[in-house]
């Protein structure tokens, strides 16, 4: 094996571009593993410790780039590099976009297109708080994607947001649907009178697609920063977009979606919903306290927060029944998988790349087959002491930051996934693997696609060797995503894997298996 390191001085490139050029380049011949990263000292420590950093790299500035390839042969190394190089030297470094000149700051930017009022913000942690502020003090609401912000930085861009009357989405906010363009991960949903203030991404979208299969539609959907809920924040931009959301003619329900808020934030969120004429639906997972009043109707996931606001919202009201799979069908499909299953076979294994749907099903199958070990469990007790090895029921959240190092997030470059899908079907222990799909702008061109080949050999090799392996999905997306709902589902199907409407129904199915297995 050739590790490669190639470090360009004072070129700078947005952490989205690297990231998909990084997964590009990770899937030529001959290559094993590629980074394309600026050179912060967060980003050296992540090259270094999966062993693509030479020594003589360390020196490099964060204004400088870094490429570090691991491949089979000189010529593959090469191959990758010249790759890179022409990639830049078509473009790649952002200052044309077809005949139209690219502006490379913001002053530049405000000055073609002086109507702006919001900037969307994906640049290395180090220099993202900058980016944010003179965006703020430009008068800009902001929409920030990067992450490692640290809190005392994210306080300080959100007291500022709310002295000026913007909103400060993020840091690490995946997701947001303005006036019915989508920024960062988005689905492709239609306009209606549904409000979303979200500080969980893939709950956000969740909510969203879902509300869309129920015949309902999306007014906006504003996604906060997983953080915003804690006190040290103090709830600052999901109390602006709830006030939003009230003073928006548009919308006519409001979902607020979160893990649970801390206890001051709550406080101030019952301040606020005092003076808020619209019905509010809440759906904090997993909290003990909750939301109350007139108007105000608390949901335990995620599904139930979009059947709750389509109903508020007297659109698509009749199409609950018919979305959710009667128990009477659930019972009967995980009877027949349970008797394909042998005594040795008796753990789930989750894989998600949603964080929020990891989060939710963790606590969705408590109930039904008790705790499972988890990357992101909250319970001490349960907390995975290493992530790549699973411990009985295991759900892991394959988007977490342990998995992301130096990596594209699986919901754009599933082959982590993919490799794990292999490693779970091999075990003798395992009885389900259970997993998400997130469609939409910005995730991979056919998740369903890349997945197959693993789940179809998983299920070959089990039968092989005298077991069943059942596969439990559930897709999230609309039928107007690049990808394709139905497209995506029938993928999956054809490979037998079982397909739920949603990440709730999803759970229920895979412990459905699970009971019935156990009282054979």
């Amino acid at each position: 094996m050739i590790i490669r390191n190639v470090v360009r001085k004072n070129f700078y490139n947005d952490s989205v571009s690297l990231m998909l050029l990084s997964s590009k380049i990770g899937k030529m011949a001959g290559v094993k593993e590629a980074a394309v990263m600026m050179a912060t000292a967060h980003n050296i420590e992540i090259m270094e410790r999966s062993g693509l950093l030479l020594p003589d790299s360390k020196g490099a500035s964060p204004n400088d780039m870094l490429i570090a390839v691991l491949a089979e042969d000189e010529e593959s190394s090469a191959a990758a590099l010249e790759a890179v190089d022409e990639y830049f030297a078509g473009g790649g470094q952002g200052v044309q976009a077809g005949d139209e000149l690219v502006a490379k700051s913001q002053t530049t930017a405000l000055g073609m297109l002086p109507g702006a009022n919001l900037s969307l913000i994906s640049v290395p942690g180090p220099y993202a708080a900058a980016e944010a502020k003179k965006a703020l003090n430009n008068k800009l609401h902001v929409f920030l994607f990067s992450d490692n912000v640290t809190l005392q930085e994210e306080k300080e861009l959100k007291d500022i947001a709310a002295a000026k009357g913007l909103l400060m989405m993020g840091p690490d906010c995946g997701t947001a649907i303005i006036n019915g363009v989508g920024l960062g991960f988005a689905n492709a949903v239609p306009k209606g009178p549904i409000g979303l203030v979200a500080a969980a991404g893939t709950g956000l979208q969740e909510v969203a697609c879902l509300i869309t299969e129920l015949g309902g539609g999306i007014s906006q959907a504003l996604g906060t920063g997983g953080r915003d809920i804690k006190n040290a924040i103090g709830g600052t931009t999901m109390l602006m977009g709830l006030a939003a959301l009230a003073r928006d003619p548009a919308t006519k329900v409001i979902v607020l979606v979160a893990k649970p808020p801390e206890e001051n934030v709550l406080g101030k969120l019952n301040v606020a919903l005092q003076s808020v004429n619209k019905p509010v639906v809440t759906c904090f997972l997993g909290a003990k306290g909750e939301l109350a009043g007139e108007g105000v109707y608390p949901v335990g996931n995620l599904q139930e927060a979009a059947l709750k606001a389509v109903e508020l919202s007297a659109l698509g009201a009749d199409s609950g029944a018919d979305f959710i799979i009667s128990a009477s069908n659930v019972k009967e499909i995980a009877a027949a998988e349970a008797t394909c299953l042998r005594t040795p076979q008796r753990y789930l294994r989750g894989l998600y790349s949603g964080g929020t749907l990891c989060y939710e099903a963790l606590l969705l199958v408590k109930p039904h087959i008790g705790n499972a070990y988890s990357n992101v469990s909250l319970e001490p007790h349960f907390l995975l002491a290493s992530p790549d090895e699973s411990k009985e029921h295991t759900l892991l959240d394959m988007g977490d930051d342990y998995f992301t190092a130096g990596r594209p997030h699986p919901m754009i470059d599933p082959s982590l996934r993919v490799e794990r899908i292999r490693r779970e079907a091999a075990d003798p222990e395992t009885a389900v693997i259970l997993l998400d799909l997130v469609l939409g702008h910005g995730s991979h061109r056919d998740p369903a696609g890349a997945l197959l080949p693993a789940i179809r050999e998983g299920k070959r090799e089990a039968t092989a060797a005298g077991r069943h392996l059942s596969v439990v999905a559930s897709v999230c997306g609309t039928s107007s995503d690049p990808q394709g709902l139905v497209e995506q589902e029938e993928k999956l199907r054809t490979a037998g894997v079982i397909v739920m409407p949603s990440n709730a129904q999803a759970v229920a199915m895979a412990a459905a298996i699970l009971t019935s297995h156990n009282k054979i």
